[in-house]
């Protein structure tokens, strides 16, 4: 990077494109940061090979329902356990979560882009 403002004496527009490229590159090394898990008990799968929302919390007790509104067959695979269920599309599978935990899950056809959790709380005893 200095050697590229070095070489720009002269020529004006290259301080301005060695600044831009900075700031590019500082703004694409920040890790975005994590969204909050959202107070559901519903999961969509829509047209894109994602959960949505990705990460959930419910109380203890609570059955979670995923709803296959995609073209094509995904599941929910718990990965603690393995236990998999399948969706065809308009398809809905449902697990009742009765402990608290985190429970991390993903699509076992489409496991790199497809992947969720469930954060199980205590119950409002």
């Amino acid at each position: 990077m200095l050697l590229l403002l070095r070489a720009s004496a002269g020529h004006p527009l290259r301080p301005a494109l060695a600044i831009l490229l900075a700031l590019l590159l500082v703004a694409c090394s920040q890790a975005a940061a994590p969204a909050a898990p959202v107070a559901t008990d519903q999961v969509d799968l829509p047209r894109s090979y994602r959960f949505a929302p990705e990460d959930i919390t419910v109380q203890a007790g609570t059955t979670v329902t995923w709803t296959n509104n995609d073209n094509f067959t995904h599941s929910v695979r718990l990965l603690d356990s393995g236990e998999v269920q399948m969706m065809k599309p308009g398809e809905s599978v449902s697990l009742t979560f009765a402990t608290p935990g985190l429970f991390r899950y993903d699509c076992s056809l489409h496991p790199k882009d497809m992947h969720g959790s469930v954060l199980v709380g205590g119950g409002a005893g």
